[in-house]
């Protein structure tokens, strides 16, 4: 894909597709068109590092999300992830998974506002751990060759604001490792900044990229979201104009105590609107786009029920549906 950016409007660029008959990333990578989703399974009680979701739970869950979505992205090789990939072999069931390694920071990041500042013991234990989890990462592409379609060597590890920061050359190992390894296609997930101004090398490596994009992480308001995102979007696209371009977290939260996010700016109409918009968009142009997330999950951040990190799947953690997947509203086309 080609894109010419020139300055005007609210996002300081106009938009304007150089190559009108461009393939779409899922021709480009292979892949049959569908929805994608992001997926994690812990329930209230349940959290990383303690109780796992059960296989019955699991079933539930993709038995709720297979009629939508046929692509799911794990962020990473854990116990979970084993269960997911045992019961779509098990059960049959038709999904196809970007799998990720979950790796830690690598050095200290002063930077991050929630405290990313570790002991130089801490951060060789992570180092011995990372490789663990790469080699895992590799053990189940290859056991799960028919199911698993892309692995992901990590997740905003390079953004300025992480808590597990891990330099570009290290990420740059782990995926030459990957690919010299497994047949599947290879990736990174980071926040589209890190795209732009300091990747660059990575980028050309890896087989596809893959980027986040968050309006109302960064303050802009229902109306201002898409064209937000497609800015983002493009923008990358352009630095890398023979590189397929994916979206791996895109999403709307629809709670929020206040801390980062405006509680005018986050409701389940706000979530409904954007996926709505996205969706459209991002089908039309053939974009490979993992919407963010299908459960909320009460174990992340604060104690705060509030907290937003709790609150950006598109059903409740009682697996009932909010607006944007409801029967009445599924598949429809945003309204303005």
């Amino acid at each position: 894909m080609k894109v010419k950016l020139e300055p005007i409007g609210a996002f300081g660029i106009a938009i304007t597709i150089l190559n009108t008959n461009h393939l779409s990333t899922f021709e480009n990578l292979g892949l049959t068109p569908g929805q994608a989703i992001c997926y994690s399974g812990f329930r209230d009680g349940q959290h990383p590092g303690g109780e796992f979701p059960s296989y019955d739970e699991i079933k539930e869950d993709l038995l709720i999300l297979k009629n939508n979505w046929k692509y799911l992205r794990l962020y990473d090789s854990s116990l979970h992830a084993q269960t997911v990939l045992d019961v779509i072999d098990k059960e049959g069931l038709d999904f196809k998974i970007m799998l990720g390694a979950d790796i830690g920071a690598e050095i200290s990041n002063p930077n991050c506002p929630w405290g990313g500042v570790y002991d130089e013991v801490q951060l060789d234990k992570n180092k011995k751990v990372n490789q663990a989890k790469i080699d895992r990462l590799i053990e189940m592409g290859n056991k799960y060759p028919e199911i698993i379609f892309s692995l992901s060597i990590g997740n905003e590890t390079c953004v300025e604001w992480t808590d597990h920061l891990v330099p570009e050359k290290n990420v740059l190992s782990y995926a030459q490792k990957v690919k010299a390894n497994t047949n599947q296609q290879v990736t990174f997930c980071e926040n589209y900044v890190p795209w732009l101004d300091k990747l660059t090398e990575l980028g050309e490596f890896l087989d596809f990229i893959s980027i986040h994009t968050y309006p109302v992480w960064e303050y802009k308001s229902i109306k201002e979201g898409l064209a937000f995102t497609k800015a983002n979007y493009y923008s990358v696209a352009e630095k890398y104009p023979d590189k397929t371009v994916v979206i791996t977290e895109a999403g709307w939260a629809t709670k929020s105590n206040g801390q980062g996010i405006d509680v005018s700016n986050v409701n389940e109409g706000f979530q409904k609107k954007y996926y709505s918009e996205l969706m459209e968009w991002t089908e039309k142009e053939g974009i490979l786009t993992f919407f963010f997330e299908a459960f909320d999950e009460n174990w992340k951040g604060s104690p705060d029920p509030w907290e937003p990190e709790k609150h950006w799947g598109i059903y409740r953690a009682d697996r009932t549906p909010k607006l944007a997947v409801n029967p009445n509203y599924i598949r429809q086309k945003s309204t303005h």
